[in-house]
């Protein structure tokens, strides 16, 4: 088994083409990257320590298949640590997607990524589902996806409507 060497570039291709990989695989129905990576595509970078990609499972099972996803990537040299996936030292978190996320993955935004096609969220399903978590972290990224985002303000209210969420005090 080849070990991934730590990296200091960030390996996206690489992750985004190994969730691609598991919808191949038909491991996964379908994905799109969230979290924090998923807000820089929109405004101006920050720092952040994984990626996330959520994804909807296949296996609808109380696991939704995380063995087998584990063990695939494990057979393309991904090595696990805690709650982390990582490639070439970089952790990237899967995690199984429902209700507002669910909506995310499946209204994600098509993009190409280094010529790896790709999910991202929408900004508003960004800003909602940091309402929905509400950590300090995630009012300051509100803040920041409305300032420098272009959102579609019908859209996202229909998303805080449907989900009943109501953006924070900034």
């Amino acid at each position: 088994m080849a070990i991934n060497p730590p990296s200091d570039n960030l390996p996206l291709a690489e992750v985004l083409r190994a969730a691609n990989e598991l919808v191949a695989a038909k491991l996964i129905e379908d994905w799109a990257l969230g979290g924090a990576l998923a807000a820089i595509y929109y405004v101006e970078p920050f720092t952040t320590y994984d990626a996330d990609i959520f994804f909807i499972p296949k296996d609808k099972g109380l696991t939704a298949g995380m063995p087998a996803i584990y063990a695939h990537l494990q057979s393309q040299g991904w090595q696990v640590e805690r709650e982390h996936m990582l490639v070439r030292g970089f952790p990237v978190q899967f995690l199984a997607a429902h209700g507002l996320t669910e909506e995310a993955v499946r209204e994600a935004e098509r993009i190409d990524y280094e010529g790896v096609p790709a999910k991202v969220f929408r900004a508003e399903h960004i800003v909602a589902i940091a309402a929905s978590v509400g950590r300090a972290k995630d009012k300051a990224r509100i803040e920041q996806l409305l300032q420098q985002a272009e959102l579609d303000k019908t859209y996202l209210a229909d998303v805080l409507q449907r989900h009943k969420l109501k953006l924070p005090m900034l």
